[in-house]
């Protein structure tokens, strides 16, 4: 009787298991371009705020715009089921780590009100900013058309894993070549960790992919489903599906990296991995400006029957300003990611993020586990 074929898995590589290569050419710092385009909008830095009530907050995304970034407003969040959300935000603050995944879970039972959508909408286009919201999959058909009435320049459907084709008996399942059509903004769609899906989801005509499932330090999935890959990985994968898709169609497709992040170290090699741009939750969420006063939250937390998020307490670092861009004095590489970012462009020759995208990498040993730093550290 022969042997029984074992399943082949394939080695995966996260943040802290490589390295980029220096380039044959270095160039100064000050040459290099951080430019990012979604769609038609374009943006100074590639940096993005996740749609976090922890966050981001209108307040927040309004800051974002003045840094040259974008912050993406939850629109099934706080800002979108209260009045004064703030209020809510203090009660989630002080709340005993024990008793809060509960509290979540009562006032994410709120109904979404459309009208609030639209007013924190309103609120972000006012301070000048593109204003980016999220939804997810299940609400975007209903709900984007207010938020772009409203003026959203962008919308975002986001979900833990997002494939081109999901099957429900409860509800139709978004179809985003129709959704593209009807909305005339660019839209945003995550998050996915495969080639396949990867090209799939870019075939039905959307401007950019979030990629990451399970990698963020409010993030349980891993834990709660098995499911993820590390972000190196996920990154590689999904950039050949988009140099593949570019070179049929000629339609760029923005690729980035969600979730997972510490240092400015592992933003570039993020970047050297194929990403365009990146999306951060708990290192802005330690921004003075956070709403969240040094805690952030998993959005899949509150779900009523399987939480797949924890709250976190992240701390407050610095401004958000200097979390960008300096000047620090910190040696741990968690502030300044612009500057940390235009110098490791400088040391590859890379004048661009396209450019950079071209640096080589190593494997390289391993020192902690991806993106769980404060899981770890209690």
């Amino acid at each position: 009787m022969g042997r029984r074929q074992l399943k082949e898995l394939e080695r995966t590589y996260g943040f802290d298991e490589v390295a980029i290569v220096p380039g044959q050419v270095t160039i100064n710092p000050e040459l290099t371009s951080t430019k990012m385009t979604i769609g038609n909008l374009e943006f100074e830095i590639p940096f993005m705020a996740s749609a976090m009530d922890g966050a981001v907050s209108p307040r927040f995304a309004s800051h974002m715009g003045e840094m040259g970034g974008l912050g993406v407003l939850n629109a099934e969040g706080l800002y979108s089921r209260y009045d004064d959300p703030y209020a809510v935000l203090e009660e989630i603050i002080s709340t005993p780590q024990e008793n809060v995944t509960e509290l979540l879970q009562k006032v994410y039972s709120e109904p979404i009100r459309e009208e609030l959508i639209g007013e924190r909408v309103r609120e972000i286009k006012n301070s000048g900013a593109t204003c980016a919201v999220s939804f997810t999959p299940q609400n975007t058909k209903r709900m984007s058309p207010a938020a772009v009435e409203a003026g959203a320049d962008m919308i975002v459907v986001q979900s833990t894993v997002t494939t081109a084709r999901h099957m429900s008996n409860s509800y139709r399942g978004l179809v985003f070549s129709e959704l593209i059509e009807s909305l005339k903004v660019p839209v945003v769609v995550g998050n996915c960790v495969t080639y396949e899906v990867a090209t799939e989801l870019m075939e039905t005509g959307i401007d950019g992919l979030l990629v990451g499932v399970g990698p963020g330090a409010a993030c349980t999935t891993r834990e709660v489903t098995g499911m993820g890959v590390p972000q190196v990985t996920a990154t590689l994968q999904c950039a050949a599906a988009r140099e593949d898709y570019y070179r049929r169609t000629g339609r760029y497709v923005t690729v980035i990296t969600d979730g997972g992040f510490r240092t400015g170290g592992d933003i570039c090699k993020a970047m050297a991995s194929g990403a365009d741009a990146v999306m951060l939750g708990t290192p802005f969420a330690q921004a003075e400006e956070a709403p969240g006063r040094g805690f952030n939250w998993g959005m899949a937390n509150p779900n009523p029957e399987l939480p797949r998020g924890t709250r976190i307490a992240v701390g407050t670092k610095g401004t958000l300003r200097q979390i960008l861009y300096g000047p620090t004095s910190r040696t741990d590489g968690t502030q300044n990611f612009v500057g940390a970012l235009k110098v490791a462009m400088g040391m590859c020759g890379a004048y661009t993020i396209r450019d950079l995208q071209k640096a080589e990498m190593v494997i390289a040993p391993a020192m902690k586990t991806e993106g769980k730093y404060f899981q770890l550290g209690g």
